[in-house]
């Protein structure tokens, strides 16, 4: 499974050599791989209906004890044939789509790239794979959406939907992190047996915010919804691949697959009910007044997703199985539709509705295999689609919370459903044959075999509806309410309240569908309040982002060295010293007790200092600097450190001698510090090295954890095999920070010796900066030339004077 998995992302790597040999059959190529694994994944059907949950684990970062653990249940089964099967359509239709096209190889790449994503995100057990996966989709996603990145439309909505759903991911992670201190474990499946454990502690409510955020903003829930629409800037495959089977369905599987642990609560009966029902309305609505057919099924996009996170927050045995059926019907025609709308586009040269008509005679595959699929969305008989609306809206009339509220918006979603089935699949076929700028014409088969294949397994399962049920419905029900359910769909149910419901559905949606002009120029007058909404709100936050942002690096990061260490040093003194006198009890009980030689380090220490900041020569403070770091190093010698010394002698002796090489040369200070400056800085100083001191003095009487010297006394030489403790921990125990310090010193090196070696009149193409490093010998300095070197100037006062 595992392979299975990563197999996308090494065909991906691939592509760029399989391009240059297969040409312009790769796409044709590229889908046998979904296509194998769609016939892979249906091996797995018996243990499906016999209700098993299949585990793959392989250690990844054994370490940490993090696995890369791959589970196959009902849910992710599902999930896994929609991606596969519709993903090997997508590949063929793009061959033909973007046929010619220069970056097609790329666009093959991140898509490959993409369907693994979504493979791995559905089918990770462990939280933390699971969230890597979940950014690769919004990255992947973003190269997709963006793909035409020479249009200013498709790089803002690529970044716009990049920002909304990674911080929500921030959100989700931060969720993952107190949902595993919650149970425990980081493994799903753990997870889902705590669920009273769970819904018990008082981080749940905290938890369950975070992760309801990362899952909305995933699924354009409102009021983080438009940035759906907005992504039709992708090509259509991406659009079709997007909307049926991977990315805008990440954010329902999340609730689906943790439902049997979070779900049930209050808030969660609360929470997902109201923005699901205000999802799929707004969805509906924003739909039905849109004139360019892709806007047109994006929007009705956003009701379904509003339609699953609805029926995953009623939580009852019915509104499980009709989010499976929901999800499945939902899949099948809006696949179809996405790739009819782009066939369209592609034979006509518009996707404007209005400019649309007649194409029936000249694309009547598309024309059948169009109605076939609006049916469905539509939700009319014998489609699939309508046996999931006959669940959705049984599953809404048994929801004991918001019922009013969520009823009357379900219905009313409904109504405007039909009405966009409507005008997708009827106005551009029927009617009056309508110029456009390509002469419409029929489309190839490898843009017909998804639409045909998907409509025509909606109209199979609508007609044999027991299949679905066995086969798909049942396990994801299973899974999602985390028992095992049975499931009994049907074609017909005799008339109740659901079919009333949907027979006023269907006649207020075919009034709106026949008077759509109407209902265009009416609604018209809310355009204003509809451009303040939360887009608007979107951009005002990144403008504000914007100015925060002018504002912060004009006032903290203004160029001055000076200005940064104050900002950092007083905030660390602030916050840590506000922390340790209000949170901790002070004792004051030490006892000093200095020996005559360390009185004397440490007032050659305070002398040196005060000498370096007082002094108005470069050289001086040079010197009294390097006295400092001297007076440290005999510290360390005297309290048993004598590597730290050494190092401490090695460092100040190289340092004093390369700043004295380099200011040798240099005149006196330009400027001073005035006197409001020095006793800033003096007070900054004062207040951190007392803090530092006072952290110091505390931390010598703490010890919160036993101390790690007698573990490597003891495993020193059985496990490491050498007796010299401090070269064990630097080479064994602490191996990668040691290599990092390795490879820091060897770039050093490596700086150094073209510094000394490259010189720009030996060597015209040298790097003239390396060479302008190159000292001359220094000269004796006359008096007279010491004098002009103590001119106060900003401009150097010769060129051997500038660095």
């Amino acid at each position: 499974m595992q392979l299975a998995v990563l197999s996308g992302f090494l065909l991906a790597a691939l592509t760029p050599f399989l391009s240059s040999v297969f040409h312009q059959r790769l796409g044709w190529l590229i889908a046998l791989l979904p296509a194998g694994l769609a016939i892979w994944f249906a091996s797995f059907l018996p243990q499906m209906l016999a209700g098993e949950v299949i585990i793959h684990e392989w250690a990844w970062i054994p370490g940490l004890d993090i696995s890369l653990t791959f589970v196959l249940d009902g849910l992710s089964f599902l999930f896994a044939m929609l991606i596969t099967v519709i993903g090997s359509f997508v590949f063929l239709y793009a061959s033909e789509y973007l046929k010619g096209h220069q970056d097609l190889h790329r666009f093959y790449m991140v898509l490959l790239a993409f369907m693994a994503s979504m493979l791995g995100l559905v089918l990770s057990d462990s939280l933390i794979t699971l969230f890597v996966f979940w950014e690769l989709t919004s990255i992947t996603s973003y190269l997709l959406i963006g793909f035409n990145h020479h249009e200013a439309s498709a790089r803002k909505a690529a970044l716009q939907g990049l920002i909304i759903t990674v911080g929500g991911g921030l959100a989700l992670l931060a969720g993952m992190v107190m949902l595993a201190m919650i149970g425990g474990s980081y493994s799903i499946q753990t997870l889902l047996t705590q669920g009273e454990v769970i819904q018990n502690h008082p981080l749940y409510l905290a938890a369950l915010l975070c992760l309801l955020g990362g899952a909305f903003t995933k699924s354009a829930q409102f009021p983080f919804h438009f940035w759906l629409p907005n992504a039709m800037a992708a090509p259509t495959p991406v659009s079709s691949y997007l909307h049926s089977a991977t990315m805008v369905k990440a954010g329902v599987y999340l609730l689906a697959r943790l439902s049997p642990s979070l779900g049930g609560t209050e808030a969660w009966q609360f929470i997902l009910p109201l923005f699901g029902a205000t999802t799929m309305f707004v969805g509906a609505f924003m739909g039905l007044r849109s004139t360019g057919i892709k806007k047109l099924l994006a929007y009705s996009t956003l009701m379904a997703l509003g339609t699953l996170t609805l029926l995953l927050g009623i939580g009852t045995e019915t509104a499980m199985i009709a989010f499976a059926a929901f999800l499945l019907g939902h899949s099948l025609y809006k696949g179809a539709l996405f790739m009819i709308a782009g066939a369209v586009d592609h034979s006509t040269g518009t996707k404007e509705v209005p400019e649309l008509g007649g194409l029936r005679k000249a694309m009547p595959i598309t024309a059948a295999a169009a109605f076939i699929a609006g049916l469905s969305l539509a939700g009319l008989p014998p489609l699939f689609g309508f046996i999931a609306k006959e669940m959705m809206l049984e599953a809404v009339l048994e929801g004991s919370q918001l019922l009013t509220y969520t009823l009357i918006l379900a219905v009313a979603s409904a109504m405007l459903g039909i009405a966009i089935a409507g005008v997708v699949a009827i106005k551009p076929f029927f009617g009056e044959l309508k110029k456009t700028p390509h002469t419409p014409h029929e489309a190839h088969w490898p843009m017909l075999a998804g639409p045909v294949v998907l409509a025509g397994l909606s109209l199979f399962f609508g007609l044999f509806p027991q299949f679905a049920g066995s086969l798909l419905v049942q396990g994801a029900a299973s899974s999602v309410a985390g028992q095992p359910l049975e499931v009994s769909l049907y074609l017909w149910h005799g008339v109740n309240l659901p079919l009333i419901l949907s027979i006023c559905s269907l006649i207020v949606g075919a009034l709106l569908f026949w008077r759509w002009d109407a209902y265009r120029r009416l609604i018209a007058v809310l355009d204003p309040m509809i451009a303040r909404g939360p887009e608007a709100g979107y951009f005002k936050f990144m403008d504000g982002m914007v100015k925060t942002a002018e504002w912060q690096t004009r006032v903290l990061q203004n160029g001055s060295m000076r200005n940064y260490l104050s900002v950092i040093l007083m905030s660390f003194t602030l916050l840590v010293g506000y922390t340790l006198f209000a949170r901790y009890q002070m004792h004051w009980n030490w006892v000093l007790d200095f020996q005559w030689h360390e009185l004397i380090i440490a007032g050659l220490l305070i002398a040196a200092t005060f000498i370096a900041c007082s002094t108005r020569s470069r050289l001086g403070a040079v010197a009294a600097m390097g006295v400092v770091g001297f007076a440290v190093a005999l510290i360390f010698i005297l309290f048993s450190a004598p590597d730290l010394g050494i190092t401490q002698v090695l460092v100040e002796t190289l340092t004093v001698m390369l700043l004295v090489l380099v200011l040798f040369r240099l005149p006196s200070f330009v400027s001073l510090s005035t006197p409001m400056q020095r006793a800033r800085d003096i007070g900054v100083a004062l207040l951190t090295g007392g803090l530092m001191t006072l952290l110091i003095m505390i931390t010598i009487d703490v010890q919160l954890f036993p101390s790690i010297s007698e573990y490597m006394v003891a495993n020193s030489q059985p496990l490491a095999y050498g007796r010299n403790i401090v070269n064990v921990i630097l080479v064994d125990y602490r191996a990668l920070d040691t290599l990092g310090e390795i490879f820091v010193l060897a770039l050093a090196a490596l700086g150094v010796y073209a510094m000394i070696k490259l010189h720009p009149e030996t060597d015209p193409g040298a790097n003239t900066l390396a060479g302008s490093l190159v000292l001359p010998e220094p000269k004796i300095e006359t008096q007279q030339s010491s004098a002009a070197a103590q001119t106060v100037s900003a401009e150097p006062a010769s060129k051997e004077s500038a660095v």
